[in-house]
């Protein structure tokens, strides 16, 4: 069959245009799949031991982690009526931290009668021991026996950065406390033995009887450590203690994240 001229043009402008929509598809669809894998694509790639978590990604799979172990949690009575809440926890992964979560306390009375609880956040620091604290709590007439801790949400747990692991040391010393009977206060130093500045230090105080039982807390604030810097710190409380104090914990709670070398 012989193709008229009309016909051959027609045939052209056609193939034409088909290589255009092709060269088009290309263009669009190509990078999309061979796109190098990132740690925010959705999909297990590169070198990911999960979706976007795991190898060189920031965030840590769920299964390569170990639980936050809730050690225990109790309320202490700082006057009559009014309490703070205190939640010890350990997490057991050396180089994984969590910047914050949601959690729960509840509470029941001596019959196990709920009788209120109290939400925040907080953050999970790496390889450590440490405590959750909420103040000024008021039940009424009712007095806090039970006590249950938990968290609100699936944790995202993140690679805490090597050179802060490594380097950075908040040093505690001098502690002393006072007048426990009748007027207590408790006075340290905390110091910030690394080259990095540190803000926003949450300062928890635990203390013990010989029994090892936890049988008051109290919390302060460091506004920031400057490298090298020392600063006093100091705790009170509104009334005596009837048990002997023979313990005393310092816990420095800071978002290893924050610090920085300026």
């Amino acid at each position: 069959m012989t193709l008229t001229w009309s016909l051959k043009r027609q045939l052209m402008f056609i193939g034409v245009f088909v290589l255009f929509l092709g060269t088009l598809g290309y263009m669009v669809i190509s990078p999309i799949v061979n796109r190098l894998p990132t740690c925010e694509d959705g999909r297990q790639n590169g070198d990911e031991q999960g979706v976007d978590c795991g190898g060189s990604c920031a965030l840590v799979c769920l299964y390569q982690v170990d639980q936050v172990s809730i050690l225990w949690s109790r309320a202490f009575e700082v006057v009559p009526g009014r309490y703070n809440a205190v939640a010890y926890l350990e997490n057991h992964n050396p180089t994984s931290a969590i910047r914050k979560i949601k959690y729960r306390f509840r509470f029941a009375d001596e019959d196990n009668i709920y009788i209120g609880m109290r939400e925040g956040e907080t953050l999970v620091p790496p390889s450590a021991k440490f405590a959750v604290f909420e103040p000024a709590l008021d039940f009424g007439n009712s007095a806090p026996v039970y006590v249950t801790f938990e968290f609100l949400e699936t944790p995202v747990w993140v690679k805490a950065p090597e050179d802060r692991m490594r380097d950075i040391n908040i040093l505690v010393s001098e502690v002393t406390l006072e007048n426990e009977a009748t007027d207590p206060r408790l006075s340290a130093k905390i110091k910030n033995d690394s080259l990095f500045i540190v803000p926003d230090i949450d300062v928890v105080t635990l203390l013990y009887d010989e029994n090892g039982n936890a049988i008051s807390a109290s919390r302060t604030y460091v506004e920031e450590l400057k490298r090298g810097e020392s600063k006093e710190i100091t705790f009170t409380w509104p009334q005596g203690f009837k048990e002997t104090i023979i313990a005393k914990e310092i816990i420095p709670m800071y978002d290893i994240f924050m610090a920085n070398l300026k």
